[in-house]
C-alpha cells in the first residue's frame, strides 16, 4: 500500500514538472465544531446557493445555464477562490470540474489534499459568454455572495487562482507575476495567489513555479 501511495505521488509530481518528493502531507487541523454548528453552517450556505441559482442581478443570468456555487468541505481550513465558471461548470453546476479543475485536483492531491480538505468557489457565480473575464459590474453583483461565504466559513487560509480573483479579493492592480508566491491579507486571513490551472494548461512550463507555491501552502497548513 505504501509503495502504491508513493508511486502515485511521484506520478503527480512528474505531472507538475518537479523532481523532488514532498514526503509529508500537511498536518490536518479540523475546525472544532458541534454537530449543530455544522448543520447550521450547511443550512446557511444552502440558502445562499438557492439565492445564487435564482439570481438575476446581472446580464449573465440571461446567458448562463445555471448558477455555480461551490464544492468541497465548508468545515475545512482552506478556501480556494477562482474567477468564474466555464462551460463544463455551467453544465454541471459545480466549480472546477473541467480540464483546469482536474489539474487543480491533482495539484492539491500532490500535497496531500483532497476535496474534504478544501472549499472552492468563484468570485462570479455565472459563466461569462465565451469564457471572457468577468466585468466589474458582474463582479460587484456577485460580491455579496462571496463575502457571505467567507464570513460563514471563516477559512484559516485563502488561495486565489489567477489575476481576476486575486485583484478582486486583494483590491489591487498588481500583476500575477508580482503577486504569486507572496502572502497577503484579507481581513486578517492569509491569502496566497497562485497561477490559475487554466493558465498552466496553456503554459506548462509554469508548473514548477506553482509547485513552489503549493509547498508554501502545505507548510502553512
Amino acid at each position: 500500500m505504501m509503495h502504491k501511495t508513493l508511486k502515485r505521488r511521484l506520478e503527480l509530481e512528474k505531472l507538475m514538472g518537479i523532481d523532488s518528493l514532498l514526503l509529508s502531507p500537511p498536518n490536518e487541523q479540523p475546525k472544532s465544531e458541534s454537530g449543530g454548528d455544522k448543520l447550521s453552517l450547511e443550512k446557511k450556505l444552502a440558502e445562499i446557493e438557492q439565492e445564487v441559482r435564482r439570481c438575476n442581478k446581472c446580464e449573465l443570468s440571461v446567458t448562463r445555464t445555471q448558477g455555480v456555487f461551490a464544492r468541497g468541505c465548508p468545515n475545512s481550513p482552506l478556501m480556494i477562490i477562482g474567477e468564474a465558471p466555464g462551460g463544463d461548470e455551467d453544465k454541471q453546476g459545480k466549480p472546477f470540474v473541467g480540464r483546469a479543475g482536474k489539474l487543480l485536483d491533482k495539484m492539491l492531491l500532490a500535497i496531500g489534499l483532497d476535496e474534504s480538505d478544501y472549499y472552492i468557489t468563484n468570485i462570479v457565480k455565472s459563466r461569462p459568454p465565451r469564457n471572457r473575464d468577468p466585468l466589474r459590474g458582474e463582479i460587484e453583483a456577485c460580491r455579496p455572495y462571496l463575502n457571505s461565504q467567507i464570513e460563514l466559513i471563516k477559512p484559516k487560509i485563502i488561495v486565489t487562482l489567477g489575476l481576476p480573483a486575486s485583484n478582486t479579493l486583494l483590491e489591487n492592480n498588481m500583476s500575477m507575476g508580482d503577486m504569486r508566491g507572496r502572502w497577503f491579507k484579507y481581513n486578517d486571513i492569509p491569502v496566497l495567489p497562485i497561477y490559475h490551472p487554466a493558465y498552466l494548461l496553456r503554459s506548462p512550463g509554469k508548473k514548477s513555479v506553482v509547485w513552489e507555491d503549493l509547498k508554501k501552502l502545505a507548510a502553512a497548513l
